[in-house]
């Protein structure tokens, strides 16, 4: 794969008009249109509050949505908020209420076992930090080989910077019984008392509970939209993993290095990119083999990440809230995407796509396949895994600085996940896109041309009153004809 062919193909997409989200791909099957109509598991949710404070505010949005046919309500069940007080001491008074509020107005619930924090991205205007006692409870441990001390859980970035965001998936191995513990409490606290009223159980994954990096996040800066972001695979644990990546798909330093024209003399050597800056803009990230390796393994840890932890939840589940499916979020990184100097450059960071497959082909989802192909790895299992991808409401703009193509990403979103017979949902990214009919459109046109099987509306307060309440009251009816 060339540099020029990924740009110039990529800006192809969007030059030629008819190349965009809504055209049929070239070498596939004919896009799935509007499956949705025919399928019994389409659902129309919102999201609540990060918090509800306004209890009186919240049951009047409720009773507007369910008026109009919403289905169930989304709600982050904050780790920080129900353990932060002490190891294995749970408080689930607030979310007593909230569980108790929504179904007295006849609508269902779906929890999102919210493993990162509340507060530092866009829109948040609540605050739940992981509990802090988790950092100190590990920061004696030596895991493979390495002393964590207190941050030794967390992502750190190429700046060198730490994220207490969420905890880094090199380090599964090390928490994996806390989320355990967390599910069992849950399950223990509301498995009768809803075990009907629950119809998903999305799982956090990453930071703002999607399966990511946190590439552009706060701890680091000038990483923000729309710029290529910042890799985050430079802690102890990230980096000893990377190695005995490397050794057993080459199978000695020696092949390390005939693959990679290196010389190094002790495995010790292998590590991320050194100069950040000079990997993306030399494009080695797409036209050398230690480039598209390392990124291989980054993207990978990140969907073996994925899976660790909703094995962990499916099992603990049990026989738990029957109905439920599990759900996992992946985010619409939209920007960057045909910038010049570092096409695709945002989404590598973010460890969403692979740069060793065809970024230009509908058959590797335009490097999307793994992060999609996760939830058929559950296949056969005692419960259906959802997608929900983000940014159905945005349209593209590709030009400087954004560089986006927002509606063509969700095309091929919606392309991939149907030849991987994935179900897929769809959610907006920001709040506004829902108060206005230019983002009604662009989703109403996810769900006609791409397939999506259900959405999630951010959120409830922007679709109770005006034209967000109108406009998805009308989507309803369109995909629930019953409503």
């Amino acid at each position: 794969m060339k540099r020029a062919t990924v740009t110039l193909a990529v800006l192809g997409l969007v030059l030629a008009g008819a190349g965009t989200a809504q055209a049929a791909p070239p070498d596939g099957p004919v896009p799935p249109g509007p499956v949705a109509l025919d399928d019994p598991e389409f659902t129309a949710n919102v999201m609540a509050p990060l918090h509800v404070t306004d209890w009186a505010d919240f049951e009047a949005d409720l009773d507007s949505v369910a008026g109009y046919g919403v289905d169930a309500v989304s709600v982050d069940v904050w780790w920080g908020d129900v353990e932060g007080r002490a190891d294995n001491r749970f408080d689930w008074s607030y979310y007593d209420r909230v569980f108790d509020v929504i179904t007295s107005h006849g609508l269902d619930i779906v929890p999102i076992l919210s493993f990162h924090q509340a507060g530092g991205n866009v829109g948040d205007e609540y605050t739940s930090l992981l509990p802090s006692w988790l950092w100190q409870k590990y920061a004696e441990v030596t895991y493979r080989g390495v002393e964590l001390g207190p941050t030794g859980l967390q992502h750190r970035s190429e700046q060198g910077n730490y994220s207490a965001e969420s905890v880094q998936g090199w380090a599964d191995g090390v928490v994996m019984d806390e989320y355990r513990d967390f599910t069992r409490a849950f399950a223990q606290q509301y498995g009768d008392t809803y075990a009907d009223d629950v119809i998903e159980v999305n799982v956090s994954l990453g930071p703002s509970g999607e399966l990511r990096y946190p590439s552009y996040n706060q701890h680091d800066q000038g990483t923000g939209y729309p710029t290529r972001g910042a890799l985050q695979s430079y802690s102890p644990l990230a980096v000893r993993d990377l190695q005995q990546w490397a050794l057993r798909r080459y199978g000695s330093l020696e092949a390390v290095n005939a693959a990679w024209g290196t010389a190094y003399t002790s495995v010790d050597q292998i590590c991320p990119p050194q100069d950040a800056d000079a990997f993306f803009a030399g494009l080695d990230y797409l036209d050398t083999q230690y480039g598209r390796d390392f990124v291989d393994w980054y993207n990978g840890s990140l969907v073996d990440h994925g899976e660790r932890v909703l094995r962990t939840v499916v099992r603990t589940l049990g026989e738990d809230f029957p109905e439920a499916d599990i759900g996992y979020k992946v985010p619409g990184i939209h920007w960057s995407m045909t910038n010049p100097a570092h096409p695709r450059a945002a989404e590598v960071t973010t460890g969403l796509v692979q740069t060793s497959v065809d970024l230009d082909s509908w058959a590797t989802g335009h490097g999307y396949q793994r992060i999609i192909e996760l939830a058929d790895r559950f296949d056969g299992g005692p419960r259906e895994v959802v997608v929900h991808f983000t940014a159905l409401e945005m349209d593209d703009q590709d030009a400087p600085p954004a560089y986006s193509l927002a509606q063509t990403l969700v095309g091929w979103i919606g392309d991939y996940a149907f030849r991987a017979g994935v179900e897929l949902k769809g959610e907006n990214a920001l709040a506004g896109g829902v108060r206005s009919d230019e983002g009604w459109d662009d989703i109403e046109e996810a769900f006609e041309q791409w397939g999506y099987l259900g959405l999630t509306v951010l959120r409830i307060g922007d679709v109770s009153s005006g034209t967000g309440a109108d406009r998805y009251a009308r989507f309803i009816k369109t995909y629930s004809p019953d409503v």
